[in-house]
């Protein structure tokens, strides 16, 4: 298990957790770019990374249970209402209304299955730290959505703070929790493939959507985000340099 990059993960979920908390406005295209920068780059680490390996490793099974994963990040977003890719949902007047346990539950279910592949053993040396740093790029806008919502549905700021912790700390826990049970148990490191097909399943979920949806009217594709998607598939095509 690398410290370094699980201590990556925590500063940045961190870091994007403090943006709204601490400017007083921030920028919806910031947002926007920030989520469509990010997005591209989780997607193209999936697809030049994950899918490779789980299809080498389960065959034609993986499709079974990417198709499972990308559901199940559906029915998660029932609870957390799409704040996965960017979707604030804050309601015009009644802040104080927003069902807060609902949607920290979706997102701490997303965030611990995030936390799963980073502790399983890639074939692929590149794959393990290529995901890190995407899962650690997607925390930013991430715990920024999380934050602005709490911070609407009017939580005090102790209780701002133990919930910014508490959702940070849930990836770097599964993690470790992962990579534990898998360096112990032969069993566990094997049934961690199907956990990373299911997770390739959700992350193909949220960076689609984030791509043709969040920050969008109708659905439509501005210039500038564009541009910031294929920054991010560039830099993650970047990171096949690193096999």
């Amino acid at each position: 298990m690398n410290w370094t990059y699980l201590i990556l993960i925590l500063v940045a979920t961190i870091t994007g957790g403090v943006i709204p908390m601490t400017v007083r406005r921030v920028s919806e295209n910031f947002s926007i770019y920030l989520l469509a920068f990010t997005g591209a780059f989780l997607f193209g680490v999936v697809i030049m990374h994950l899918l490779p390996e789980v299809y080498h490793e389960l065959g034609h099974q993986a499709g079974v249970y990417i198709v499972l994963g990308f559901f199940l990040q559906v029915f998660l977003q029932q609870l957390s209402h799409g704040m996965e890719h960017g979707h604030t949902h804050i309601p015009g007047e009644h802040h104080h209304h927003i069902a807060v346990t609902p949607l920290l539950l979706g997102l701490s279910i997303h965030a611990f299955m995030e936390g799963l592949p980073l502790g399983f053993h890639y074939e692929d040396q590149s794959a393990l730290p290529s995901l890190m740093v995407g899962i650690a790029a997607h925390k930013i806008p991430e715990a920024l959505t999380l934050m602005t919502v709490m911070i609407h549905a009017n939580k005090p700021k102790a209780s701002l703070w133990r919930i910014l912790m508490g959702f940070a700390l849930v990836t770097p826990f599964a993690a470790i929790l992962a990579g534990w049970l898998g360096e112990r148990f032969v069993v566990v490191q094997h049934y961690l493939l199907y956990v990373v097909a299911l997770v390739v399943g959700a992350f193909l979920h949220i960076s689609t959507t984030i791509f043709y949806e969040s920050g969008t009217k109708h659905h439509e594709l501005s210039k500038k985000k564009v541009l910031a998607i294929a920054i991010g598939l560039l830099l993650a095509f970047l990171t096949l340099i690193f096999e």
